[in-house]
C-alpha cells in the first residue's frame, strides 16, 4: 500500500470516528452535565410551546409509530449509513427518510425554534407585520428534513395570530440534495390545516438540488439558514463550499441575514494541509475577511462558539437528545 493511499484511508477513518463521536455525544449527554449558564431557553413567549411543535411530527408520521420494531430498525440502519457517510443509502428510500425525520428532526425543530426566537434580528424579521414591510423570503439550505420549516412555522404562525388580517406573505424555500418533497408536503399540509387561517400567504417550496451547483438564487432573500449543513458541504467539496459562501457575499442584498449553526464537537474542524482549523474560523474569514481587517461582505451581529439546547420534558416515543452547537448570525453590509 502506498503512503498516499494509507494517508487517505487514515483520514477517512478519522472522519468516520469523529462522526461517530458526534452521534454518541448527542445520544448520551445527561441533563446534569449541562451548565445552565451556557443554555439557550427551551422555549420562549414568541413561539408555540414545545408540545405543539412535537405534535407536528406525531401527526404527520403517525403510521410510522405503529410498528416500533420496524421504526427502530430503520433508525439504526440510517445511523449506520451516516456513520459510513453513505448519504445515498441513508436518504435514498422514503421510509428511511421518514425514520430520520422522526428520530432527529423534532429535537432540532425545538432548538431552532428557540434559537430563532432568541435572536432579536431574526425574531423581528418574522414578527414585522407593518403595512410597509415587504413579504418575507427565507431560504433554508439543507432544510429538507423539516426542522427549519417547523421551527419557522412555530414562530410565524404564532405571531400571525395577533395579526389575523395581514396579507404579508412568507415564502420558505428549502433546498436539499436528497428528495424530501413528501416530508415537506406533510408538514405544509399540517400547518395549513391546524396553524393558519389564511393559507394563501404561506408558501413553502422544496427544491431538490445540490446547493454547491448553480441554480438557486440568493438575490432577494431576507434570511438564509445553514443549520448543521456547512460542515457537510466542506466535507463534500471544500473548494466548491468556499465558492458557495463567496456567492452569498456577491449575490445577497444589503441587510440580508445569514444564520449558520453547526455541531460544537470535534467534528466541526476542517483540515487544511497539516493543520486543523475550527469551522467557525474559516467561515468568519471567508465572509467577514481576515481577523482584524473588517473588510468582508458580512458583519457578525450575534454568535456563540458553544451553546447548549436542553430538550424540554415532553411526551415523545423516541429520545429527544440535547444539542451543543455554535452559531453565527451575519448581516450583509
Amino acid at each position: 500500500m502506498s503512503d498516499r493511499v494509507a494517508r487517505y484511508k487514515a483520514k477517512r477513518e478519522e472522519e468516520r470516528a469523529a462522526a461517530a463521536v458526534h452521534f454518541e455525544e448527542e445520544d448520551n449527554i445527561d441533563d446534569d452535565e449541562i451548565v445552565e449558564s451556557k443554555c439557550i431557553p427551551c422555549t420562549s413567549e414568541y413561539q408555540y410551546e414545545p408540545e405543539r411543535i412535537i405534535k407536528v411530527f406525531q401527526t404527520c408520521f403517525q403510521d410510522m409509530f405503529e410498528d416500533q420494531t420496524e421504526l427502530n430498525q430503520l433508525v439504526q440502519s440510517v445511523k449506520g449509513d451516516l456513520y459510513n457517510r453513505d448519504y445515498a443509502a441513508a436518504f435514498g428510500e422514503e421510509r428511511k427518510r421518514d425514520a430520520y425525520v422522526i428520530r432527529w428532526s423534532p429535537a432540532r425543530a425545538l432548538a431552532y425554534s428557540s434559537l430563532f426566537s432568541q435572536l432579536k434580528e431574526v425574531r423581528e424579521l418574522i414578527y414585522d407585520f407593518s403595512d410597509e414591510k415587504q413579504d418575507l423570503d427565507v431560504l433554508a439550505v439543507g432544510g429538507g428534513a423539516g426542522s427549519e420549516l417547523v421551527a419557522l412555522n412555530s414562530i410565524y404562525c404564532f405571531a400571525k395570530e395577533a395579526h389575523p388580517n395581514t396579507e404579508k406573505k412568507i415564502t420558505i424555500t428549502l433546498v436539499d440534495i436528497a428528495d424530501w418533497s413528501l416530508v415537506i408536503d406533510k408538514i405544509t399540509d399540517f400547518t395549513k390545516k391546524y396553524w393558519l387561517y389564511k393559507t394563501a400567504i404561506y408558501k413553502p417550496e422544496f427544491v431538490n438540488h445540490d446547493i454547491l451547483k448553480p441554480g438557486v438564487s440568493f438575490v432577494n432573500r431576507d434570511l438564509i439558514t445553514l443549520l448543521f449543513t456547512t460542515n457537510e458541504l466542506f466535507a463534500e467539496d471544500r473548494t466548491e463550499a468556499t465558492k458557495f459562501l463567496q456567492r452569498l457575499s456577491s449575490e445577497c442584498k444589503c441587510g440580508a441575514l445569514l444564520l449558520i449553526a453547526e455541531s460544537a464537537g470535534s467534528f466541526s474542524h476542517i483540515q487544511v494541509g497539516k493543520k486543523k482549523f475550527p469551522l467557525t474560523f474559516l467561515i468568519d474569514t471567508i465572509l467577514c475577511g481576515r481577523p482584524g481587517s473588517d473588510n468582508g461582505a458580512w458583519t457578525i451581529i450575534d454568535g456563540n462558539d458553544s451553546v447548549w439546547y436542553r430538550t424540554p420534558k415532553v411526551q415523545y416515543d423516541l429520545k429527544l437528545e440535547n444539542m451543543r452547537f455554535f452559531y453565527r448570525l451575519y448581516r450583509k453590509r
